[in-house]
């Protein structure tokens, strides 16, 4: 698997360049609107605030100049005022920068075919997603939505982030990138490859999952790693000690950092990449945008995670397809 693999043509390279500058003009005005209004809007209040105190000071107590109860509530509000009048100044930047992405990225993924973007939208697959695969969670939030055609199988990736509990007690179940493709040969059940948990987890989740089983692949480092479950034990234990463990192999060696999860659900895949980062993120408006920099390895990604799930859909497939 190679990056060249699934960079654009020199044509296509041209065009995006071309498309660049065009971004770079717009961005470059954005920038001086930027520069310009979160000054005024902010200083606006500012001014408003010390106008207020200081009318306030006329009728506080003399030990409680500036920091007289109505002071601290005006102080309160002008803070929160700001904040939003500061969104509301940048709000030419993020609409330039989400409108060149939804037209540039079906451009640079030239590979794909039948490419569709969306933004926040809420995946399709996302729902035949066995929950054994990312853990109990109460509140998911989808940034960018990529699905087409690649390698002729049709395929949805998506970033989530799925989250367990409310406010600072909440947990991470899930953070990264969800890849859902269509299996070559349908599994007759779910099967799931996930993170080992510890032994509490794992006690309280037999309890009320009492429909899966565990089975091992037979392959130590695998089995310390990994937990595998399935309602189909039979079915399961062929692809856990054959295939599975080979991919699970090699995605340990190509994403090293947070082991990847696979989960099978009959006829969908989906392969889960553990990760912090935005993929599709776009440099701040300050920065120019560059080719090399940001375009280039942002294709790079996104070849490399359907190749990878085009080589973990062959899981369930007969020896012959290989």
């Amino acid at each position: 698997m190679e990056t060249a693999d699934f960079m654009p043509s020199e044509a296509v390279t041209a065009g995006i360049r071309k498309d660049i500058e065009t971004y770079e003009a717009a961005r470059a005005s954005a920038v001086r609107q930027v520069r310009w209004r979160v000054p005024l809007f902010v200083g606006l209040v500012l001014v408003f605030v010390v106008l207020v105190a200081w009318l306030f000071n006329k009728v506080a107590d003399p030990n409680e100049q500036w920091f007289s109860t109505p002071h601290v509530f005006l102080y309160v509000i002008g803070f929160a005022a700001s904040i939003l009048l500061y969104f509301q100044a940048m709000k030419p930047a993020r609409r330039l920068q989400q409108s060149f992405r939804e037209t540039l990225l079906p451009i640079i993924f030239g590979f794909i075919a039948d490419m569709r973007y969306q933004h926040g939208g809420r995946p399709n697959s996302f729902d035949r997603l066995p929950r054994e695969a990312v853990g109990t969670f109460n509140r998911q939030s989808f940034d960018d939505v990529v699905s087409g055609r690649y390698e002729e199988f049709p395929f949805e990736l998506y970033e989530a982030e799925l989250r367990e509990g409310s406010g600072k007690g909440s947990s991470t179940a899930f953070k990264g990138v969800i890849v859902a493709f269509e299996a070559i040969e349908p599994f007759p059940g779910i099967l799931v490859a996930t993170r080992r948990t510890n032994a509490v987890v794992g006690f309280f989740r037999g309890m009320f999952a009492s429909k899966m089983q565990d089975l091992s692949s037979g392959v130590p480092e695998l089995d310390a790693a990994y937990e595998f479950r399935t309602d189909n034990i039979e079915a399961a234990r062929p692809l856990v000690s054959g295939r599975l463990a080979q991919a699970l192999k090699w995605l340990g060696e190509t994403w090293p950092d947070d082991p990847a999860r696979v989960a099978l659900n009959g006829s969908d895949g989906f392969l889960l990449l553990p990760q912090t980062k935005n993929f599709f993120e776009l440099p701040a408006i300050l920065v120019p945008l560059d080719y090399t920099r940001h375009v280039a390895p942002m294709i790079a990604d996104m070849g490399a995670m359907l190749a990878t799930a085009a080589l973990v859909r062959k899981i369930g497939a007969k020896d012959e397809i290989g």
